[in-house]
């Protein structure tokens, strides 16, 4: 009888380890907007992707409202939004509250010079997230900033 009652509780007492891990559900964002002030004055230059139905099958819609100027330092922000629900949801505040769950990164391909990029937002572990960063111009030339 003994060896039973303790063959139940080796069964019944589980560690904490074994407990699947809580799912945290994907952002649904429709549109992503990059807005860049210059730090020295001048045009505000606005970056936005717009996929209105998701994961549907219409491709998004890219806009740039102009051209970046040379040897300029960048303010930027990233508001995200996700247009399938309403009142529309206000994305960016998802990922502040998980901050240390994501991070924004910058790809910049040009031609015949660089583009830099510096986060200016970080985490609570100090690691960077992206909704807010500098980005930097160099001499003038052609190229794609691609931001994941």
């Amino acid at each position: 009888m003994l060896y039973c009652l303790l063959s139940f509780v080796g069964v019944a007492c589980s560690s904490d380890d074994d407990a699947p891990a809580p799912v945290n559900e994907e952002e649904v964002i429709t549109t992503m907007t990059i807005t860049l002030i210059p730090s020295g004055g001048g045009t505000t230059v606005t970056l936005q992707t717009q996929d209105s139905d998701g994961d549907g099958p219409n491709p998004p819609v890219v806009t740039v409202s102009g051209d970046l100027m040379t040897q300029t330092i960048y303010n930027g922000s990233i508001d995200l939004l996700n247009e399938t629900v309403n009142p529309i949801e206000d994305v960016a505040l998802e990922v502040l509250a998980e901050a240390t769950e994501h991070q924004f990164f910058f790809d910049a391909q040009v031609v015949t010079s660089t583009i830099s990029t510096m986060y200016t937002d970080m985490d609570v572990n100090g690691n960077p997230i992206g909704l807010s960063f500098t980005l930097r111009t160099n001499g003038a030339t052609a190229g794609t900033l691609g931001v994941t």
